[in-house]
């Protein structure tokens, strides 16, 4: 018995250990999803297949020079601005930060509670408090933040 020879035996004997592992490993494998409910194993895969699916957009985007998610604010459009000037009326249909009444002297922010009590038909808004100030109107006393 040469070198050569105990090779091919240890050979022989590592394709049998390797069949013999492959086998127990697969009656493992069987038992394992055995026990694993069917609709369980089914909504795994496809949570896992989804998953994989949204990572490989991701990465393909990045690949393609498309960055992440951009928000972007839409300009307003030419009858929701309020004018600069203090002579001129405010616009009604605007939603901006600042709300008041046309029969009252006060302005809140749209975070407050006076400003939810308001009657819709009464609303001014404003871009800012200082337009708010220019046209006459006051803070409102219980309104935090003004």
């Amino acid at each position: 018995m040469n070198i050569a020879d105990i090779h091919q035996a240890g050979k022989r004997v590592g394709i049998r250990l390797n069949n013999l592992s492959s086998t127990f490993q697969r009656k493992n494998l069987e038992v394992m999803f055995a026990k694993i409910p069917r609709d369980v194993l089914i909504v795994t895969v496809l949570l896992f297949s989804c998953a994989t699916s949204f990572g490989l957009g991701v990465l393909m985007g990045k690949q393609l020079g498309q960055g992440g998610v951009i928000i972007e604010t839409l300009p307003m459009s030419a009858t929701a601005t309020v004018q600069n000037t203090p002579t001129s009326k405010p616009d009604i249909s605007f939603h901006g930060q600042v709300v008041a009444s046309k029969n009252g002297s006060k302005y809140y922010l749209t975070s407050c509670a006076g400003a939810k009590r308001l009657s819709p038909s009464h609303k001014i808004w404003f871009a800012t408090v200082a337009k708010a100030r220019a046209h006459g109107y006051t803070p409102a006393a219980r309104c935090k933040g003004l």
